[in-house]
């Protein structure tokens, strides 16, 4: 079951943004997200807003979806045009899911030359699509490189195949190297996302996961703990008793076993749950999230972000396609960023990231409290002291990255 989404204000049928979002848009990037919201098995601890074959139909359908994101594009066009902003280049496109590489090449390729046709692509635009290791093929794959894809994130999860089936995931670990060699041999950058602490894993399981996934060669490896939501197949197994909840202390020494055979394999971490060999091999797309900038989220259940405006979609892919289909706007619900808001959020992310949060940007109160992280070993002391004031910055140290949310709680209002 996907979360609810966030109660907010009315949208505009029409989409119209508030003139607000030109202040300071000159500065910012400009990214899209293509969001796919379909899987051909709904794994057990996914609330992310998927849907099966099955549970679709009529102007639903997989067959029709990209159609019906490129009216979206359409219209996220001519709302940016109306509103004034200036003309911005898309720097990167991310299309997510679910499993966008259950669709066709042709129509992740066709959403693509749609991005293109409203604002452009930046000449280095970064532009990656999420896959599971058994939804692509070199043929595939080479479809979407020759269509302006740049890279491609796969979903490998662990290489445990008990770990695997509790996951409910589908493929077959041994897999994971054929598909990071099509990628490499299609000419896309390749990343490896890793899930860490599923009921019964053991330290010698997430050690044979990482080690395999850096057998690889990749440049970019994600690693997330894993979060066992409300409401999801695998929320309810372990209420019964089916699985053992995973305990923090596990977790704690999954994530430091990962960073230490990261940091030796040539990866450091750049934001908590990333790491990559060098910094152009970072996620740009992710890194514009983190930073502030400006993206249109295409799709039922996308969020976007414009100058401050935050707007989200009708989460079912029926609703969305009617939306569209009558000419309206597909958003939900939106709201204006408030100052604290803004304020909270850029703390929150910032400080997760390697570069992290310039003391200045912090509240004085929230300044002082900066000395007690650094004695609880926390934030890296250098990187808090500077040479001079505008180089004081909050950096995480490990120990701090694993409490990052405890952090963040110290240095808001």
């Amino acid at each position: 079951m996907a979360p609810a989404l966030p109660e907010g204000d009315p949208a505009p049928r029409d989409g119209r943004l508030p003139e607000t979002v030109r202040e300071g848009a000159g500065d910012r990037g400009f990214g899209v997200y293509l969001h796919v919201p379909f899987c051909t098995v709904r794994c057990g601890y996914c609330d992310f807003n998927t849907y099966t074959a099955t549970e679709l139909g009529g102007g639903a359908s997989q067959s029709s979806y990209a159609d019906t994101a490129l009216t979206e594009l359409a219209l996220a066009r001519r709302v940016v045009a109306d509103a004034g902003l200036p003309e911005r280049p898309v720097r990167t496109v991310f299309v997510g899911g679910g499993t966008p590489t259950v669709l066709p090449a042709r129509d992740l390729a066709r959403m693509l030359t749609g991005v293109r046709d409203a604002w452009g692509l930046a000449a280095d635009a970064e532009v990656t699509t999420e896959a599971n290791p058994d939804s692509v093929t070199p043929q595939s794959l080479a479809e979407l490189a020759a269509a302006g894809f740049t890279r491609v994130s796969f979903g490998m999860q662990s290489a445990v195949p008990r770990v695997l089936a509790t996951l409910d995931r589908t493929h077959d670990p041994r897999r994971i190297p054929d598909v990071v060699r099509w990628a490499r041999e299609a000419g896309l950058a390749v990343s490896l996302d890793l899930i860490y602490g599923t009921p019964g894993e053991s330290l010698d399981d997430w050690r044979a996961s990482v080690e395999s996934a850096l057998a690889t060669g990749v440049d970019h490896i994600s690693a997330y703990a894993l979060v066992i939501e409300p409401g999801t197949r695998m929320a309810v197994q372990v209420r019964r008793g089916d699985l053992p909840l995973p305990e923090e202390d596990d977790q704690a020494a999954k994530y430091e076993l990962a960073d230490d055979l990261f940091t030796a394999a040539g990866l450091t971490w750049y934001e908590v749950s990333n790491w990559a060999r060098t910094p152009q091999d970072a996620c740009r797309h992710n890194l514009a999230y983190w930073r502030g900038d400006d993206w249109w989220g295409i799709g039922p259940g996308a969020h976007s972000h414009l100058g401050g405006v935050r707007w989200w979609n009708v989460k079912h892919p029926r609703a969305y396609a009617d939306r569209l289909a009558d000419g309206s706007s597909p958003a939900a619900g939106r709201e204006l960023i408030a100052p604290d808001s803004a304020q909270l959020e850029r703390v929150m992310l910032g400080v997760r990231l390697r570069e992290g949060l310039p003391l200045s940007a912090l509240s004085p109160a929230a300044r002082t409290r900066v000395a007690a992280l650094v004695a609880d070993g926390l934030v890296d002391p250098m990187a808090a002291l500077g040479r001079g004031v505008d180089q004081q910055r909050v950096v995480l140290t490990r120990r701090g990255r694993l409490l990052a949310d405890a952090v963040v709680r110290d240095l808001t209002d």
